[in-house]
This record gives C-alpha cells, sequence and structure tokens, in this order.
C-alpha cells in the first residue's frame, strides 16, 4: 500500500475517533444522528480508500452498503422517530460531562495499549488503525451506559457497530460478503424492532427515560 492512501486511512482514523468524542459530549439527540451519519461517511471513504489501494473486490461493496445503511437508512429512520416520538431534547447523563469525557480519554489509551500486541500479529498494513477502531467501540459503549434516554442509547449502539466494521477493514481486510449482507440485515431488523420497542416505552411510561422500567422490577 502506497504511503498516500494508509494517510488518508490514517486520516479517516482520527477523524472517527474525534466524531465518537463529538457524539459523546453532545446531548441534542438530532445533532448525535447527523454525527453518526458524519461517522458513516468517513467509515465508507475510509473502506474505499482500502480496497482501492489494496484491490479487495468485496470492500467496494461493503463501501456501498456502509453508505446506503449509516448515511442514508439509518439516519432516515432515526429522524423520523425522533419527530414522531417528539424527543428533540437535550439528553441527561448519569455523570456530569467532564467526568464522562475524561473516562473517555482513558478509555482510548486503554484501547491502545490493548491493541498493540494484536497489532503486532496482524499482517495487513492498517493494522496500526487497530487501537482507534477498539476506541470508537468503547467509546461507542461509554455513551450508551451513560444515557438515561432510550434514543441516544440506540445511537450509541449503533456507532458500536462503526467501530467493529472499522475493526474489521483494519484488521483483515473486512469481513465475506455473505456475513456483511447478514450484519446489515441484522442492523436493519434491530432498528425496526428498537422503534416499536420505543414506541412501547412513550406509551406506557409517557417518557423514553429508561429508569422508569425499574417501576416494573418493583412490581
Amino acid at each position: 500500500m502506497a504511503s498516500l492512501p494508509l494517510e488518508l486511512i490514517n486520516t479517516c482514523a482520527a477523524l472517527l475517533l474525534l466524531l465518537s468524542f463529538a457524539m459523546l459530549s453532545q446531548r441534542r439527540v438530532l445533532t448525535q444522528v447527523d454525527l453518526y451519519a458524519a461517522q458513516g461517511l468517513v467509515l465508507s471513504v475510509s473502506i474505499f480508500i482500502t480496497a482501492w489501494s489494496t484491490h479487495q473486490l468485496h470492500l467496494y461493496f461493503s463501501c456501498g452498503l456502509t453508505l446506503l445503511l449509516k448515511v442514508l437508512v439509518l439516519p432516515l429512520i432515526l429522524r423520523r422517530l425522533i419527530h414522531r416520538l417528539d424527543a428533540n431534547w437535550e439528553t441527561e447523563t448519569l455523570l456530569n460531562m467532564p467526568s464522562v469525557l475524561l473516562i473517555g480519554l482513558l478509555l482510548v489509551m486503554f484501547a491502545f495499549v490493548l491493541a498493540q500486541p494484536i497489532s503486532e500479529l496482524a499482517t495487513t498494513l492498517t493494522h496500526g488503525t487497530l487501537g482507534i477502531a477498539l476506541a470508537v467501540v468503547m467509546l461507542a459503549f461509554l455513551m450508551m451506559i451513560t444515557r438515561r434516554k432510550a434514543v441516544s442509547q440506540v445511537v450509541g449502539f449503533l456507532a458500536m457497530e462503526n467501530g467493529l466494521l472499522f475493526a474489521a477493514a483494519s484488521t483483515t481486510y473486512g469481513m465475506p460478503m455473505a456475513v456483511e449482507l447478514g450484519v446489515g440485515l441484522d442492523v436493519l431488523v434491530g432498528m425496526i424492532i428498537l422503534g416499536i420497542f420505543l414506541f412501547h416505552i412513550r406509551e406506557q411510561f409517557e417518557s423514553l427515560d429508561l429508569s422508569h422500567l425499574e417501576s416494573l422490577k418493583e412490581d
């Protein structure tokens, strides 16, 4: 792989990490969805550059599927859910934002330490971005566990899948086409199920705060 494509992939990896921090620090749900779509766009560009520089034809399909699902379809579904649920409000966090960002920085350092021995065993030329891929996954998981509102947790779940896909592209030049089709279908079906779940929560509790589910345990 030439130095220019590798530099471009490293730039995309840095942008993915910055967008993860932006999503983690963002309180407005619609802005989180816009950042998720931007993350999907950067991810698709990264996969395209990898496909072009390594001549892996199946990665072009991965790029198109990523662009379709993560930039167009899923953000559109999320925006419609938010408007129908009237959920365009600032989300609450279990911790204050400086503490969340500090934990995020610690998770990034931990991800790089964890990925170092794995990267040394990888044979792909993009294995150096594995630490960033793991950091994206951990930041998305942190976003899920520090948010009270269900919509933000859904966005965090989808962002975690972005990190996993980037990790697969970094270490193995992507997954087999059948696996990627299955994952894409699972994510789409999962979004539909989560949408139904959100409507049921709203009808039952007149709120999307998942802390209300604790009342079911008490009953």
